[in-house]
Parts: C-alpha cells; structure tokens; sequence
C-alpha cells in the first residue's frame, strides 16, 4: 500500500526561527506524523537572519535556476535544504536576494510590516509548488502554517488543479495567532490574477488584512485546524460556518494520532469515526 505523502508548508521552523506556537508544531508534528509511517516533505523561507553556516544549509543545484513572475518581474528561485539529524527530515527553503535576504523576518529592525510581503507571500507558495513540480513527488495532503503560506489553497486549486501531481491533494490550514496589524498592498488580488484564477477568485482580497487573507485561505482549504487557543474569534466563527472537516485538537506532536486522523478524513471526504461504525 502507497504511503500518505504529507507535505508541511510553514513560515517558520525550530530551530532555524526561535520557538512559537507555528515554529515549534512545524518542526515537531511532521517528525511524528513521519514515525506514523507518512511519507514528508516540509519547506519554509530562508529569510537572511537565518545563518546557513551553524544549520548547514546548501544549495540543492538540480532544483535551483527557474524564474517565478512576480507582478510581471522574473524572480530567481533558489532552493537550499538541511537536515534535522534527530528527526531523520530534511528542511527545504525557498530563497531569493530580492526577497528573502533581510536580516528580519516579516517586519524590519524598526518593526515596520514589509511593503512587500504579499509578493514575498506568493513567491513563497509558488516556489514550494514549483519545487515539489521539479522533486516529481505527488502529495496527498498540503498542510499550510501560517499566513506566509496562505496562498497555497486557491493557487493548487486554481493555478494547478490541471497539473497531475495536484489533482487530488487536499489542503489542510492550520489557524494559529499570528495576525499582522496592517494590510498589505492593495494590489494583491491583481498580482494574483493568473492562469486558472480571474478577477472573482480575488474579490475577497480586496482589502488584504490579516482577516481576508485568513478567511481567503480557508474557503480554499478542505480542512481547517484551530492550532492555537486564542486564534480571532472572529475567524474561528467562520470556519465553523463553513462546515468543511474541522480539527479542534492543537495539532502538536502530542495529538498527532488526532492529526493523523484529520488527515485521512479529508482525504476520504467523511468523517473517519464514522466509517468505523
């Protein structure tokens, strides 16, 4: 029997980012889902503060050298991995100097939101999708952490839903508090207007706040995770509302049988209790 093929999309990892409620479920729950007998993948950014010396990063050439369009602008992409010995999992980061060689993550030394974090947002998502295109590898499961990696549901269910290695995979977005206080720029939804996703697609990003954005990646998902107690009460409310398969668990490596099986539900379109009945 094929093994499930989860692929763990997150804005940020332990130990290459310090510890929070994303970072550390990020680097913990693919190890346990992985000794669940799952098969993994998990990317993050290489932002610039993440020093490649001390976590031996290295370019992986075979997948390097594409160019992502971004609002009409070539972007090279850069792919680097590194290992984390004791979980036996490797980390694959998306890199680029335009976007990601800053010595701050999302926010510059003065804690200003950067002006160009939607496009440092869709370079992101598209370059895991392009990467795993290049890696040939056909995931069941696309799990998204964090809002760095919430355009992944309209881009594989629009921009890619014709490419055969993600006609079936199902997302799963895990909703944590990380909300940004300012919206980004305006010109989101046009910049995300592309093969397979036209002006109505984008209509709820008109105004792209923390909110939208969350919401947007949910009404794209096939499940949702709550994986933080004190996540906008505001978004809770509308996942609840739209009735798709919600995990209530916090989705930590302590409740990865729980995710484990959230996982196989979205994938069976059922509720997997009930099916043992």
């Amino acid at each position: 029997m094929t093994k499930t093929r989860v692929l763990f999309v997150s804005q940020e990892i332990t130990p290459y980012l310090p510890e929070s409620p994303i970072s550390t479920t990020a680097r913990e729950l693919p190890q346990a889902i992985q000794e669940k007998g799952r098969e993994i993948r998990t990317f993050m950014p290489r932002y610039g503060c993440i020093n490649e010396r001390r976590n031996q990063l290295h370019e992986v050439i075979r997948l390097s050298g594409m160019n992502l369009i971004v609002d009409d602008n070539d972007q090279p992409l850069i792919i680097k991995v590194a290992s984390i010995q004791a979980a036996r999992m490797q980390v694959y980061f998306i890199d680029n100097e335009e976007y990601f060689q800053r010595k701050f993550v999302t926010t510059d030394k003065t804690n200003k939101f950067y002006e160009d974090n939607d496009e440092r947002m869709l370079f992101f998502c598209k370059g895991v999708i392009e990467t795993v295109k290049k890696l040939g590898w056909s995931p069941d499961v696309i799990h998204c952490h964090g809002w760095m990696a919430a355009l992944l549901p309209v881009l594989i269910k629009r921009n890619y839903n014709d490419d055969p290695l993600f006609a079936d995979s199902k997302v799963v977005v895990s909703l944590y508090n990380d909300a940004f206080k300012n919206t980004m720029d305006h010109r989101l939804a046009e910049k995300l207007i592309l093969d397979g996703i036209d002006a109505a697609d984008v209509a709820a990003l008109k105004e792209p706040t923390y909110l939208n954005l969350m919401r947007y990646a949910i009404s794209f998902a096939d499940g949702v995770v709550i994986a933080d107690d004190s996540i906008d009460k505001d978004l809770l409310a509308y996942a609840k509302n739209l009735k798709k398969p919600l995990l209530t668990e916090l989705c930590t490596e302590e409740h990865a049988e729980a995710c484990s099986n959230f996982y196989d539900e979205v994938l069976l379109g059922e509720q997997v209790a009930e099916l043992a009945n």
